[in-house]
């Protein structure tokens, strides 16, 4: 009995071993996968920065690596700086948006050109996407170069994998995390100005 009882033991880890070996490596080509986009769009971003919302020109250059969803927040947020424009037509107030002097996929202002960057690892999410945790670097040498890092939400739409939202993350110069979907969305409702208090 007991030797039966080692047999069916051995045939069950066995045959475990062989079914979680496709599973592991259908996971890691979701993973590939799923790096293209945030890898296309920092190569992008460090050979030509983009700071602010960017142009038409520019956005139909990275619309492809971008849902659906971020795509109109970006398209509305520029309805929404174009609204403020029209409700202050001076030439000398500076606008109060936050996005103005940001790099929507690296940070604020000092964060918003980095140089190089590196894709440091992709996580898997229940829901079957993944974040994308990206390195960036500013500097060349003979600089120190300084390093920061954000997170890329990363998931499947149309039968392809798109970045989703950004997550700039907390660190020693940052005090809290924020999203560039809330970052976006600031003063605005939808594409009308309404103002940082009124939201």
């Amino acid at each position: 009995m007991t030797i039966v009882r080692c047999f069916a033991f051995l045939f069950l880890i066995t045959s475990l071993g062989y079914s979680q070996a496709p599973q592991e490596r259908h996971r890691a080509d979701l993973s590939s996968q799923a790096e293209i986009p945030v890898r296309r769009l920092y190569q992008q971003l460090v050979s030509r920065p983009i700071g602010a919302i960017p142009t038409p020109e520019r956005m139909k250059l990275i619309s492809p690596y971008l849902s659906s969803l971020l795509l109109r927040r970006i398209n509305q947020t520029r309805a929404c700086g174009n609204d403020w424009f029209r409700l202050h037509p001076q030439n000398n107030v500076k606008p109060p948006f936050a996005w103005g002097e940001f790099g929507l996929f690296s940070g604020a202002a000092d964060r918003s050109a980095p140089d190089t960057f590196q894709i440091e690892k992709m996580e898997a999410e229940d829901d079957g996407s993944f974040r994308a945790y990206i390195r960036l670097t500013e500097g060349n040498p003979p600089e120190k170069p300084w390093t920061w890092r954000v997170t890329d939400k990363v998931m499947r739409e149309g039968g392809r994998y798109v970045i989703d939202d950004v997550i700039f993350l907390k660190d020693k110069d940052i005090d809290t995390e924020t999203r560039l979907s809330g970052i976006l969305m600031g003063g605005c409702d939808g594409p009308r100005w309404i103002g940082y208090n009124n939201r």
